[in-house]
């Protein structure tokens, strides 16, 4: 197993993540003041140069009002 960081699901995650944010109408500011972050936080995410873990990810997911098992449904090996 390699590194999650650039795995393929890792991808999938931050492509969907994004695209919430972006269906939300937030910023990358905006959404790191929600989260009580930095803004670098959200665009490390975003470029995969970090993860989440899984508490930060239901944060995440609660600040963009979003179901996190709608993202973990795209991370299912059949």
């Amino acid at each position: 197993m390699g590194k999650t960081v650039s795995s393929e699901e890792n991808a999938k995650l931050t492509k969907w993540l994004k695209s919430k944010r972006h269906e939300k109408g937030h910023t990358m500011r905006s959404l790191a003041q929600v989260l009580g972050t930095p803004h670098s936080f959200i665009g490390k995410i975003e470029n995969q140069e970090r993860r989440l873990d899984v508490i930060e990810f239901v944060r995440y997911c609660t600040a963009l009002e979003v179901d996190p098992h709608e993202a973990l449904s795209l991370l299912k090996v059949d």
